[in-house]
């Protein structure tokens, strides 16, 4: 075939398909980092593996330069290290004790935390879609409302000054 040729039909990829590879090629650093220590985060919460040990396990996944290295190490130790404080924290606002959650959700609702107490430069609603949208690729079916729900009424208790801004200046 020479370059003049038409391309086969099979080899001409369809919108759809166009679509969900700009949304790939779109995806934030943060936001593949963030998928990379859910993944750990999953393993340690199963496994109780040392947070070494999962942190080479998930640098051996295909991709894992895309992300941001140093948020995905931050996230994943930090939630390890803290995950006593972290999990009191969630406390107040989960309907059952934390190991009792499903690994996706306690995962996702632990990256939460974290970030509402470490990430300061992250807005809260910015952690709070970045666990919903988490939720919903991770999770079950209708997690992502219980872990939206969570995070909000966390974020109320972690960053009290900048959540009552935001709805001060909604009304």
């Amino acid at each position: 075939m020479t370059d003049t040729e038409p391309k086969p039909e099979a080899a001409v990829p369809s919108p759809v398909l166009r679509q969900a590879s700009k949304k790939a090629a779109q995806k934030s650093t943060r936001r593949r980092s963030r998928e990379l220590a859910l993944q750990g985060l999953y393993e340690w919460l199963l496994s109780g593996e040392r947070a070494a040990v999962i942190d080479a396990h998930v640098r051996e996944h295909e991709g894992f330069e895309r992300c941001d290295a140093a948020h995905f190490e931050m996230l994943l130790h930090g939630c390890i290290n803290e995950a006593a404080t972290i999990d009191q924290a969630l406390a107040r606002h989960v309907d059952r004790q934390t190991s009792q959650l499903s690994p996706v959700e306690h995962g996702v609702l632990m990256i939460g935390a974290y970030e509402l107490t470490h990430c300061l430069d992250i807005p809260y609603r910015v952690v709070i879609n970045e666990a919903v949208e988490l939720a919903k690729i991770f999770g079950g079916t209708d997690g992502h409302k219980y872990v939206n729900g969570v995070i909000d009424k966390t974020a109320a208790d972690l960053r009290p000054v900048e959540v009552e801004a935001a709805r001060a200046a909604r009304r």
